[in-house]
């Protein structure tokens, strides 16, 4: 009979078959795979492994799909959709963490893979490792640039608060906001701290930026990302990408105060104005009222003196400068001087004239001695008399008293020829007692006129009418 085994000792053949007292059948791919299976989970039934993430992807179902490595060895992870809603942290590539789960094999590829249950940052300096590569990445799209700052209101009318509504920072804010200028405020309450934190924190920040103006529940003219101090890790839901966006994107300024002074989060690059404390917000929000007034009495003051400066300026200018002018009596010195010289020479002028009257009349007084007055006055009546002598002989009807008479015309002018008097219609004698008015002789000898015949047919038919 031929031995079926090589000289190794190995069994060789081209056909299977069992060997003599051999009772263990071959197993099939399926069954190992089992068999490991269930010794793998039952041997590593819970284990908690240290590495670095590698080929991070989130699955369209939710699931994690990652691989745990360190410098010589990898495992896959995968986290199923129930656990990773419940981290705390975004996982990326890079990142080191503890995860904490079971081994079990994946019988489709013949590897074994750990089922995270949980996952936390390896350390702190991880967790600032992770902080330091979101804040780069972050900031290289643009989202704290210095451009994307806007200014603060000066007197927001409402304040929107995104902060827990039982913890001491709203309280804080309340008080702090009475005692400077009372404001009208709106809380958006939140968690701030653990499992879902940083999708209430956000949502707070969007809903307040999507309240329309004018409507039912005022839009707020400042909205105040608040949180009380913590470590990093109380702090960290602020750093979260999804609360950075948030506030980088709402259309109302916002100033976050997360912790206290010497805490930083990502939150604080996002926002308009960082805040070293919730009470410190406050203070940036609203100015002090009595402050406020004092200020506004101060400017009313300058602008009053604004107002008066130029006219006291104007005065004093005027003031100079009527100082630099002559006096008006010595305006009117000369004028007066010159008036005084023209009175003293009208004055002196008179005298003269006076004087030289009195000299020409006592020169003249010879010749109005009291006949050679009257000389004069008789020579003129008697050429006034001779005149008047004159007049009488040469007035016309001064003969009427010897028999003579004056014929006149119809216009009272004298005739002193015939044929004149012959073309007048009437004369007017004028006798020495009164006036007769005749007729011209040759007036009263004419014919009288005969009628014109008349010419052509019309005497032809007059003596036919006759005849």
């Amino acid at each position: 009979m031929a031995n079926p085994f090589d000289d190794d000792g190995v069994r060789s053949g081209l056909v299977a078959k069992g060997a003599p007292g051999d009772n263990a059948a071959p197993l099939s791919i399926t069954e190992i795979s089992a068999l490991l299976k269930r010794t793998v989970e039952d041997r590593f039934g819970f284990v908690r492994l240290r590495g670095e993430l590698s080929g991070f992807k989130r699955a369209a179902s939710g699931h994690l799909y990652m691989r745990l490595k360190d410098e010589q060895a990898q495992i896959d992870g995968i986290m199923w959709r129930g656990n990773a809603a419940r981290l705390t942290f975004q996982p990326e590539d890079g990142l080191e963490v503890v995860a904490s789960g079971k081994l079990t094999t994946y019988p489709g590829r013949s590897t074994y893979q750990i089922v995270i249950e949980s996952m936390e940052v390896a350390g702190e300096g991880a967790l600032l490792a992770l902080l330091e590569k979101t804040r780069r990445r972050l900031e290289a799209e643009g989202l704290f640039a210095p451009a994307r700052k806007r200014p603060i209101p000066f007197l927001p009318r409402v304040i929107g608060v995104v902060t827990s509504p039982t913890g001491a920072v709203i309280r804080d804010i309340l008080h702090r906001l009475a005692d400077r200028f009372p404001s009208r405020v709106l809380v958006w309450p939140v968690l701030v701290q653990g499992q879902g934190s940083a999708e209430q924190v956000a949502a707070a920040v969007r809903g307040f930026g999507a309240i329309a103006p004018g409507g039912p529940v005022p839009r707020p003219d400042l909205v105040i990302v608040a949180r009380g101090g913590g470590s990093i890790e109380d702090l960290w839901s602020f750093n979260e990408e999804i609360v950075v966006r948030a506030i980088a994107e709402c259309p109302i300024p916002v100033i976050s105060a997360v912790g206290h002074e010497t805490d930083t989060t990502l939150a604080d690059f996002a926002a308009d104005r960082r805040a070293p404390t919730p009470t410190a917000a406050a203070e940036m929000a609203v100015p002090v009222r009595a402050e406020l007034a004092a200020t506004l009495d101060e400017l009313a003051l300058r602008k009053r003196r604004a107002i008066l400066r130029p006219v006291a300026l104007g005065r004093e200018r005027l003031e100079a400068r009527a100082q630099r002018l002559p006096k008006a009596e010595s305006l009117l010195q000369p004028q007066a001087q010159r008036l005084d010289d023209l009175s003293e020479a009208l004055r002196r002028g008179l005298e003269r004239r006076a004087q030289a009257a009195r000299e020409r009349l006592g020169h003249d007084r010879a010749r109005l001695a009291p006949h050679l007055l009257r000389m004069p006055l008789a020579q003129g009546r008697e050429r006034l008399a001779g005149l008047a002598r004159m007049m009488l002989s040469l007035d016309p009807d001064k003969v009427l008293a010897r028999g003579y008479v004056r014929v006149t015309g119809a216009h009272g002018r004298t005739l002193t020829d015939r044929e004149a008097a012959a073309q007048e219609a009437v004369l007017s004698l004028k006798f020495r007692d009164g006036e007769l008015a005749v007729a011209p002789a040759a007036a009263r000898a004419a014919p009288p006129a005969r009628p014109r015949p008349r010419r052509g047919g019309d005497e032809k038919r007059q003596e036919d009418l006759f005849g």
